[in-house]
């Protein structure tokens, strides 16, 4: 259900529940003090410019409106060249005096992104050992339900820059140096074992890069969909989040909700493909409220106008 007005550009890549795929009605699902609410946002770091401080405002009022327990960062935190250290200037002026609002004062479970890798990584997880909010213990890592105090959930944060074969290959680049230090075997270990001792009856993954996207930046990602989604498809993953386009998608692909939150700021051209059931080139972010057996996803956009809603069902037809 579309619920903002859009203008003819954006009409032409917006796409309302269903447009191209036939689906069954689903009951909106209550409220329920059992349940867990939360933001995402990405690609967002440019010292409030491109609409951020915007974005920031009503994340500030989605989050009270709804007691978001936390904030996902689905990663390219910091434009254009990542951050040099826990010092380095950007963590105020396009973090800490961004996000102002006290209902933004929670944990910010972050990934990192492509040019978050032009800077230094581990200047990222060096900042979490300071901060109250920032949290990310490593370059990948896993958020436990009873972290979170909602233990029906599991939730899996991956780096996925060193996955993908054009940074390993350029030729004297920082983003080059940084991704070869991780051993990406290790990584999809790591997720498999992780997935596969998971008893939670929600599994979500968040990284930077897409798996399936209609934006016109990037679109699909090779290497994710080759080494990534068969892990997600074998453990019963309901949801992938990232980043890396820089706009707003919903895209369902066999058993899995493949949801893009990236336009924090800056936003580009997108499309549909095969799957989406929503697109969108403005600047905004994603809202869920869970309860046991759905998900419900909001996009908002920087003006706060609810532009995209629907309800994922836990298990699957």
């Amino acid at each position: 259900m579309m619920h903002a007005k859009l203008s003819r550009r954006e009409l032409l890549t917006a796409l309302p529940v269903g447009a191209l795929v036939a689906t069954t009605p689903v009951a909106r699902a209550e409220p329920s003090q059992a349940g867990l609410s939360f933001l995402a946002v990405g690609d967002w770091g440019r010292n409030g410019a491109y609409h951020q401080t915007e974005v920031a405002r009503q994340m500030g009022s989605a989050a009270a409106s709804i007691n978001a327990g936390f904030v996902i960062s689905v990663g390219d935190n910091f434009y254009e060249d990542g951050v040099q250290s826990a010092q380095d200037p950007q963590w105020k002026t396009s973090f800490e005096d961004v996000y102002v609002e006290p209902s933004l004062q929670a944990p910010w479970y972050a990934v990192l992104g492509n040019h978050d890798y032009r800077g230094v990584p581990q200047a990222q997880i060096d900042y979490a050992k300071t901060s109250q909010r920032w949290k990310m213990p490593n370059r990948y890592y896993k958020v436990s339900g009873d972290e979170i105090g909602w233990p029906l959930i599991d939730m899996f944060v991956i780096d996925s820059s060193p996955l993908v074969n054009e940074y390993r290959e350029k030729v004297h680049s920082k983003i080059a140096d940084n991704v070869r230090t991780q051993d990406t075997a290790a990584q999809l270990a790591w997720l498999d074992a992780e997935l596969g001792r998971s008893t939670a009856a929600w599994k979500i993954v968040f990284g930077h890069h897409t798996i399936y996207s209609g934006g016109s930046e990037h679109g699909n990602t090779s290497e994710l969909l080759a080494q990534i989604k068969p892990i997600l498809e074998r453990h019963g993953v309901q949801a992938y989040l990232n980043g890396h386009e820089h706009d707003l998608q919903h895209i369902r692909v066999g058993q899995i909700d493949y949801i893009c939150s990236g336009a924090g700021s800056e936003v580009r051209p997108t499309g549909p493909i095969p799957g989406t059931r929503f697109c969108l080139a403005r600047s905004g972010f994603a809202k869920f409220k869970m309860i046991r057996d759905s998900l419900e996803l909001s996009f908002v956009d920087y003006m706060g106008a609810s532009v995209y809603h629907t309800v994922i069902a836990r298990e699957r037809a």
